[in-house]
Parts: structure tokens; C-alpha cells; sequence
């Protein structure tokens, strides 16, 4: 065989792979309201492949093989296996909400303190001891008002060690990015987010107890219990942490979610205290133009874990939002921002040996701002088979105006 006909049958086998690639999209609402779900974690049977519906309740999942189920799973709504039958995409998907009755709630006694405890406990044996290198997308916006003006998009690899440690010896790299920026002349202030794709490695609370769930924070908490609820058809713990006073540093507070037989930390949604809003700007600001006034308004994260047939437990998702007010001292009205910033696991990618740490140009570190890593762009194929988490209407509206300014 010649050089030439070996070329050409590498093409056509490439040409062939991209093609055999499928698609799996569609919308989640609420069987009951018809409201779409947001946040429903979506996997394909017999896959890794993984991703989240947007606030609009849209998904889209690509994977190299049809696969005949996908699984969709969201808390207060029974865990749902729909059969595809050969449909793939514009599926209208519901999910019937999951009541937890009271013969379901084993009534006790125990100290909500106990049973967080007894979580932190149990960390080394739920979560993973082995190195992991998976894929993720990430993607942070920021907003002015109800305007978009800036979003910046990447797939990332994400290297996570064993549980053993804490998150200083993880990493991640990006291996492709994009940014675009909307800025007009009004538009006095630019915002960026420091170290925002390695929120995900400092969030993540069963690795990182200093980022709540030490006992210092705690004993300044007060600690109580709500009405358990189901993730994946499993009976969950849920217990409310809420700062007892202002501290010399502002406290995290919000909702834990803790399986009842294994005692694993499913999901955690946490608010920053901000009721010192200077010690809350110490927290949430890096840096600011003279003359600028920053006021905080809102700090909100949500992490969300997965647990495999094995019955380990792995992070899946996180969501950070961010909302201040800036002015100018010499101007009358503060404008309102909101940055948010979304992270999902698509896929796995290597475990124990295999797992190597991203090195080099593509590592990316805790003080670099992810505007500054990667570059415009205009190619309607850029994500390529990666999953990504879809855009919203109006977030897709937004990217759609920037292209053409690009092109202009």
C-alpha cells in the first residue's frame, strides 16, 4: 500500500468515527407544572458521558454510540430511566416529582451535628482513593443589568487525587477556550474572575474541609434539621448550617445534603454571609480601580456529586453566582453585576496510574484569570463531540450578537 492510499484510509476511518458520533437533545420540565428543570443531571447508559440541563431545561448529549437509555436524576423528582427508541433528539422529557412520606422518615433524636460528623467521618471510605483525570466544561458570564457582557467557555481536564489528601495536590488544564466580550462606552468597569475554573477544586467541601466543614466554623454555626428529601431514590439527611454572628471573616451557611445509610455528602448549597459587607468584599474582591465602590449582595455555590455502581462518591457539578453593586463616587446610581460561573464533568478519562496531572501551558492556577487564557473566536464548529452544558435562549442570543460584532 502506498504512502498516498494509507493517507487516504486514515481520512476515511476518521470521516467514518466522526460521523458514527450521536446526538441526544432535548428539554426536562416537571410532569406536573410543565415548568422546565434546571440543573438535572443527564448520563447515557453504558457511557461516561455526562452533562446538566441549563436554566431552560435544555440538554444536549453526545456520544460515540446511541445508547438505548439515559438517566436523569434531580432532587425532590424521582430518578428517571427513559428509553429512547431510536428518537434521539427534540425529546420532551418529564419528571414526576418524589414526596417522601412519613413512613419513609425514621424519626430520631440525632444531633444534626452527629450526623455531619459522621459525614466527615466517613469521607476516606465514600469518595474516591484513587488519582482521577476527567474532562469537564466550564463556562463563566457576567451581566450588567439584565445585559451580557462578557462569557468566556472552556474544556478542561480536571486532575483530582485520592481523597487521602486535600485539594493542593490537584489541577486542572484547559485544552480549549473561548472569550467574548461585549463592552460599551458606558461600560466603565470590565469583571473578571480570578482562579474561577479552579473554584471547583477549593469548593469542593468533602475534599476541602477549611472551606466549611471544619470544626471551628462549625461550633460558630447553628446547626438544625429540615424535611429529608430523595436524590436517586435514596433517603437523604438534609441540615441546615446558618452563621450564628459576624466573625472576623464571613462564614459559610446553607444546606447539606447527607445520604442516610452511607452517610455521604451528596450536595451541599451554600450562601456566603454577607452581612459585614466589607469583610464580604475582602472575600469576594481581588482587586479594584481607585475610586471604585464595591458592594456585595450575594455569594451562592452549589456542588453536586455523583455516586457509581461501586458506590463511590465523585464531584459532578458546581454552580457559583455572584451579585454586587459598583460605583463611582462622583456618580449618583450603582450598577448592578452578576457574574456566574457553571463547571460539569462530562466524561472520565483516566483512573489510578493513568491519571497524570496537566502540566505546562495548559495547567492553570489559582491566581490566573481565565480572560486572560484564552482567545475570540468565530467557528460554529468549535466544541466539536465535546459535551458541553447548552446554552440558554437568552445567553445564545447574547453569543450570537457578539460573533457578528466579531465578523465586523
Amino acid at each position: 500500500m502506498t504512502a498516498k492510499q494509507s493517507l487516504s484510509v486514515l481520512l476515511l476511518l476518521l470521516a467514518i468515527s466522526t460521523h458514527a458520533q450521536q446526538v441526544v437533545s432535548g428539554v426536562v420540565k416537571d410532569r406536573q407544572t410543565g415548568y422546565a428543570l434546571s440543573h438535572v443531571s443527564i448520563t447515557a447508559e453504558g457511557s461516561e458521558a455526562h452533562t446538566v440541563t441549563n436554566d431552560d431545561g435544555r440538554f444536549t448529549l453526545k456520544v460515540k454510540n446511541a445508547p438505548k437509555f439515559i438517566q436523569l436524576s434531580h432532587i425532590g423528582y424521582k430518578t428517571r430511566r427513559h428509553q429512547l427508541n431510536g428518537q434521539t433528539e427534540g425529546l420532551q422529557i418529564l419528571m414526576s416529582s418524589h414526596s417522601v412520606t412519613l413512613d419513609e422518615v425514621i424519626v430520631s433524636s440525632q444531633d444534626p451535628l452527629e450526623i455531619v460528623r459522621a459525614a466527615m467521618k466517613h469521607i476516606p471510605s465514600n469518595y474516591s482513593s484513587q488519582p482521577e483525570l476527567k474532562n469537564c466544561f466550564y463556562r463563566e458570564v457576567t451581566r450588567r443589568g439584565s445585559r451580557y457582557i462578557a462569557v468566556a467557555e472552556a474544556v478542561m481536564e480536571m486532575y483530582k487525587s485520592s481523597y487521602a489528601y486535600g485539594p493542593e495536590r490537584d489541577a486542572v488544564g484547559i485544552l480549549k477556550g473561548r472569550r467574548l466580550m461585549n463592552m460599551k462606552s458606558k461600560d466603565t468597569l470590565g469583571v473578571k474572575i480570578q482562579g474561577g475554573p479552579v473554584m471547583p477544586l477549593m469548593a469542593d467541601v468533602a475534599k476541602n474541609p477549611d472551606y466549611m466543614l471544619n470544626y471551628h466554623d462549625l461550633a460558630q454555626c447553628t446547626l438544625s434539621m429540615e424535611l429529608p428529601t430523595k436524590i436517586d431514590g435514596r433517603l437523604h439527611y438534609v441540615v441546615r448550617v446558618e452563621p450564628m454572628a459576624v466573625t472576623t471573616y464571613p462564614l459559610m451557611g446553607g444546606l447539606l445534603y447527607i445520604d442516610q445509610e452511607s452517610f455521604t455528602i451528596t450536595r451541599a448549597e451554600l450562601q456566603l454571609d454577607v452581612r459585614d459587607w466589607r469583610r464580604a468584599s475582602e472575600y469576594m474582591l481581588v482587586r479594584k480601580p481607585m475610586g471604585l465602590r464595591f458592594r456585595p449582595k450575594q455569594l451562592t455555590m452549589t456542588i453536586a456529586y455523583m455516586t457509581d455502581e461501586q458506590g463511590i462518591t465523585h464531584m459532578s457539578y458546581l454552580r457559583n453566582e455572584m451579585r454586587f453593586n459598583c460605583d463611582w463616587k462622583r456618580r449618583l446610581f450603582a450598577s448592578s453585576y452578576t457574574a456566574v460561573s457553571e463547571m460539569v464533568v462530562t466524561d472520565k478519562v483516566a483512573l489510578g496510574a493513568d491519571a497524570k496531572r496537566p502540566k505546562g501551558r495548559s495547567s492553570f492556577g489559582l491566581k490566573d484569570r481565565f480572560y486572560d487564557r484564552v482567545e475570540y473566536f468565530d467557528d460554529p464548529a468549535f466544541w466539536a463531540d465535546y459535551n458541553i452544558i447548552e446554552p440558554t435562549e437568552s445567553l445564545e442570543h447574547a453569543i450570537d450578537k457578539l460573533k457578528k460584532k466579531l465578523r465586523n
